[in-house]
């Protein structure tokens, strides 16, 4: 009878696959409505980029022509690549930093759920609310700014933005894992604005300083902006290859940083 016991209690259980995918669905469901029934959340996070687009784009520069293109035209890409960071920062960083507060992810740990559904909901919820922001700012474009833009291209444009979160996603589960519940904010929009304004997001490229401009080269949102705006036919011609390089290597150096936080706050709780 103990023999039998003992080979149960040793033995590991394996969720069905289907069980799996069903979690992770459910996690990323509730995520989402979470912070879509969050004012602070949904509403800055999809509002100030379209809001800028709308001041900068289609009232005050209409009719400019910007870097080969249209201003909404150009616009379009950096201030989607603006909107795409701040759903993925504040949607993972603030988010993790406040339920670590909480007590939240020890609940989490503690429940049978995949350790990882917690933080794959969070990133997916991001992509959610930054193809959200792209897809608003296209269609302000297209249908208010002049915008003439290949069906191919715009959906381009759109996966390459999305996926281009995911760095940003990396670094919000850096800053969630060192920063507190209540500086979280702050902490972010300390890396969040200098960033984009330093990336040419606000400013377009060409009109910022010569010092500021060999400064955003290594800048994870200038490569993003420039992905995005030579899909469009601007940019500055620079190698696919390199921008998607210096992304890749900026997501795996945050998810170093998220996995020693990770790895500590483990450390404090189980050790």
């Amino acid at each position: 009878m103990a023999t039998a016991a003992n080979a149960l209690t040793n033995t590991a259980y394996v969720r069905p696959f289907g069980w799996v995918v069903k979690i992770y669905c459910k996690e990323i469901k509730y995520e989402f409505l979470k912070n879509l029934r969050i004012p602070m959340y949904s509403l800055s996070t999809i509002g100030f980029p379209v809001m800028f687009y709308v001041l900068f784009g289609l009232v005050l520069n209409r009719g400019a022509a910007l870097a080969d293109t249209t201003a909404p035209a150009y616009f379009i890409a950096t201030y989607g690549t603006f909107g795409v960071m701040g759903a993925s920062l504040f949607g993972t960083a603030a988010g993790l930093a406040a339920e670590r507060g909480l007590g939240w992810l020890q609940v989490k740990r503690a429940s049978p759920m995949p350790p990882f559904a917690y933080f794959a909901a969070k990133v997916v919820m991001s992509m959610i609310f930054s193809a959200g922001v792209v897809c608003l700012l296209l269609l302000l474009g297209l249908t208010f700014g002049g915008v003439h833009l290949p069906v191919l291209s715009a959906v381009q444009l759109l996966a390459t933005l999305v996926v281009g979160s995911l760095p940003f996603c990396a670094m919000g589960l850096a800053i969630g894992y060192f920063a507190g519940p209540n500086s979280a904010p702050a902490t972010i929009n300390l890396f969040y604005l200098p960033l984009s304004f330093c990336s040419g997001l606000w400013v377009p490229f060409m009109f910022l300083p010569k010092v500021m401009r060999q400064f955003a080269l290594a800048l994870p949102p200038y490569h993003l902006s420039q992905l995005g705006l030579s899909i469009i036919g601007s940019g500055r011609h620079e190698s696919t290859w390199t921008h998607w390089e210096v992304l890749i290597a900026f997501t795996l150096i945050c998810l170093g940083i998220a996995w020693i936080g990770f790895r500590r706050d483990e450390g404090k709780t189980y050790g």
